[in-house]
């Protein structure tokens, strides 16, 4: 099982930024998707999730500015990030697991069966 994220860059504040998450080697209609980032100096946090039923949860900080979608058909997951802003800085990072979207934006990922490789989003001036 592969996962592969893309999309990231560096955008002034108040641009925007796709995320693509990309799945190979299994199913993603059984999983959720979800979005973690990871500043410097900081622990991992959840950005947004959504389940396998299409249920979604967002950060409180990233609420109206940020969508998370799926497409089943094509084994892949987006974020759609409007409104950046510096503290959105982060090393951003897509995860496929079982289970319901409340836990794993709660749960800075523990019990994610699947992880993928980071993509880089600076928000500067």
């Amino acid at each position: 099982v592969q996962l592969q994220a893309s999309g990231g860059g560096s955008v002034q504040p108040g641009g925007s930024l796709r995320l693509s998450c990309e799945v190979s080697g299994l199913s993603l209609r059984h999983y959720a998707i979800a979005w973690y980032h990871q500043a410097p100096g900081k622990e991992r946090e959840g950005v947004s999730c959504i389940s396998a039923a299409g249920t979604t949860e967002y950060a409180d900080s990233v609420k109206g500015r940020f969508a998370i979608s799926r497409d089943n058909a094509k084994n892949m997951g987006y974020l759609q990030m409007n409104s950046l802003k510096p503290e959105d800085t982060a090393v951003y990072f897509c995860a496929a697991g079982r289970g319901g979207a409340y836990y794993f934006l709660r749960s800075a990922g523990n019990g994610m069966n699947y992880w993928g490789e980071g993509t880089q989003v600076t928000v500067s001036s």
